[in-house]
């Protein structure tokens, strides 16, 4: 009997337990029903894994011998043809995304190669944490200058002031809800134009929008799966980058932080045909980790309050420590960082 990989729900970024499947669940049987009109060998039955923060399902199963993953996307909530789409893009820039076997865009289905369980999430704690990381920056290098990014998603002012008001929508009205909102507001809209315009004055690439350490594989023959892609967008050339360095399980010191800041803009940023000074560059690492930053931890409250989902919320002081700790560091934001360490406004 094969038996699930219970690790498969870290790569999306949770530790939980096997995923249940009820006796009558219309996914499933419309899923299985999909694999028998394949012409495929099945060789095991569809074993649920832990998923995502979204509402898609994973489950593991063989298949002609080998383990594949299955994709349940179920429509219209969820749409599987930007994976489909970036997964071609990243497979031309010879980047290893999870190659699809088969898809059902319709019914949202896609059979995948089964990328394993060795997260990178794991190996960045482990002895090579100083040294291994270049190899992951070389990854941003290849995604900024070789993925095609025609009619992609623009990370637009629009989406990026969405994004980054979650926080208050979320965390503040709904965690912190006693909090007065009066201070706050004096504050954030210009707070918000300094951090989108820091974001729009960068120059424009492939983003994954969630490359971080467990969206990301060791694969056995040593090279890197990258995962959760589906959200990729044209946008600021530092914010996968930021993804990667402000981690939800790892946190780096400072001192480390601003060493690879320099390292990738020597290995970028004159790739990318531009002149920016280290300085300026370290300012907008730290400007688009804010606006990353203060998204999650809204994010993290939203999962919690409209989708029943309590495993993010422990998540939310790492993140509140790395956008107080980057207030810190810009005198311009003094005023922010005053109401967020308000006794009442911390986690």
């Amino acid at each position: 009997m094969f038996q699930p990989a219970h690790d498969y729900g870290k790569i999306h970024g949770m530790e939980t337990s096997e995923v249940t499947l009820a006796a009558t669940d219309h996914r499933l049987e419309l899923a299985k029903s999909w694999l028998q009109s394949l012409d495929i060998e099945q060789q095991s039955d569809l074993c649920g894994v832990a998923g995502d923060a979204s509402f898609r399902r994973y489950f593991r199963l063989k298949i002609d011998g080998q383990s594949r993953i299955l994709m349940d996307a179920p429509p219209p909530g969820e749409n599987v043809r930007p994976f489909i789409d970036i997964t071609r893009r990243l497979h031309s820039a010879n980047l290893h995304a999870p190659e699809i076997f088969y898809s059902d865009p319709g019914n949202g289905f896609l059979l995948l190669e089964d990328l394993g369980d060795d997260l990178y999430r794991d190996v960045l704690n482990g002895p090579a944490v100083d040294t291994l990381p270049n190899g992951l920056f070389e990854i941003l290098k290849t995604m900024a200058l070789d993925v095609n990014t025609d009619d992609l998603p623009q990370y637009s002012a629009a989406m990026l002031k969405t994004e980054i008001d979650l926080f208050p929508d979320w965390y503040l009205d709904q965690h912190r809800s006693a909090v007065s909102r009066r201070s706050f507001d004096a504050l954030w809209g210009d707070f918000c134009s300094l951090i989108i315009d820091s974001a729009l004055d960068q120059p424009a690439c492939f983003v994954h929008h969630d490359f971080h350490s467990s969206n990301l594989l060791r694969t056995p023959a040593d090279g890197v799966g990258i995962i959760d892609f589906q959200d990729a967008v044209r946008g600021p050339v530092s914010y996968d980058f930021i993804s990667l360095i402000w981690d939800r399980y790892i946190s780096w010191p400072r001192q480390q932080i601003e060493d690879w800041m320099e390292d990738t803009r020597q290995m970028l940023v004159p790739a990318i045909g531009q002149n920016i000074e280290p300085l300026e560059w370290q300012r907008y690492c730290d400007l688009m980790g804010l606006q990353r930053n203060l998204k999650i931890v809204g994010i993290f409250a939203r999962l919690y309050y409209r989708d029943g989902k309590d495993g993010y919320i422990e998540m939310i002081p790492r993140f509140y420590d790395y956008i107080t700790d980057t207030l810190r560091r810009y005198p311009e934001f003094a005023g922010l960082l005053d109401f967020m360490e308000q006794d009442s406004c911390v986690p």
